[in-house]
Order: structure tokens, then C-alpha cells, then sequence
């Protein structure tokens, strides 16, 4: 199935690092987004051989993804200067990984916002697959303005 359009509208992520396919439900402060896990993606090649697992890493970032877009959902509406900022992720904790994810499976991912405090966000996450937790966690992000390029060069002057 193809990836919703509206993923590629909200943030910036895109293949072959783009863990999420469709927005399931989103309101005010919680959304619900899912990930088609393709038995062809080539990380199944080294994680691990003859016994491929998704890697728990990937699991986390499918949830800050979906927590981008819950962000941007969150901040469309508001004053233009507002859309070039970033959320990055500033804390992880309490990471609780409960099941494996395997080629095939379809993963769910929810995100809920718990508190805004000046430019930090704190969410928590959950992962479900085939309607079981497969991952929970708490985390914060914060914005950051895009980094402005300094065209200028310096010349050196040897003596």
C-alpha cells in the first residue's frame, strides 16, 4: 500500500527512512499511524540472518515520526515562522519492549502529547502489533530553528 500523501505534506522524513505509512485517526493531542513492515527491507539481511527481527531502534523512531506528525498537525494554523522549526528528541526514557516485530507484520503506533512547557514537548508512546503492546515509552522533543549556511569563505593569508 502506498504511503499516505499527507505524511510527505508534514514532515520531512522520506524512503528509505520514512517508518510510517498511513495516519489511522488524529485529534487534538493524540494520533494513531501504522507501518507496513516489508519482508523485503534489506536491514532483514544482517538483523539477523535466518531469524530477521526489526530492530528496536527503528521501533523508536516510527514513534518520534509519528509524534513529528502529531507536531505538525498540532502547529498547521499557526504564524508561517512556526513551519521551518524541527522537533528533535531530547530525552528517552522508560523504554519498555515487550514483543518482537517481524517481517510481515503491521505495526501501530500512538502518540499521545502529555505536556508543553515553553518549546518542550513531553509524549508518550506505544507500538502495537497484531493488537498487543509491543513497545511503550516516554520521551521529550524541543524545536530547533533550521541551521542557516554561511556562504562566506575565509582566505588565509600565508606570511
Amino acid at each position: 500500500m502506498p504511503t499516505d500523501p499527507r505524511i510527505a505534506a508534514l514532515i520531512p522524513h522520506r524512503d528509505p527512512f520514512l517508518w510510517v505509512d498511513r495516519i489511522i485517526d488524529s485529534r487534538p493531542g493524540v494520533i494513531i499511524t501504522e507501518k507496513d513492515i516489508q519482508e523485503d527491507l534489506d536491514i532483514f539481511r544482517g538483523h539477523y540472518p535466518g531469524r530477521p527481527l526489526f530492530p528496536g531502534v527503528l521501533l523508536c523512531e516510527a514513534i518520534f515520526q509519528t509524534a513529528a506528525l502529531l507536531t505538525a498537525l498540532m502547529e498547521s494554523g499557526k504564524p508561517q515562522e512556526n513551519s521551518s522549526r524541527l522537533p528533535v528528541i531530547t530525552r528517552i526514557s522508560g523504554a519498555r519492549f515487550k514483543r518482537t516485530v517481524i517481517p510481515g507484520d503491521t505495526i501501530q503506533m500512538e502518540v499521545e502529547l502529555k505536556e508543553t512547557i515553553s518549546s518542550a514537548q513531553f509524549f508518550k508512546g506505544t507500538i502495537r502489533v497484531h493488537g498487543k503492546i509491543a513497545l511503550k515509552m516516554d520521551f521529550a522533543t524541543t524545536f530547533v530553528a533550521p541551521e542557516k549556511k554561511n556562504h562566506t569563505t575565509t582566505k588565509k593569508t600565508i606570511a
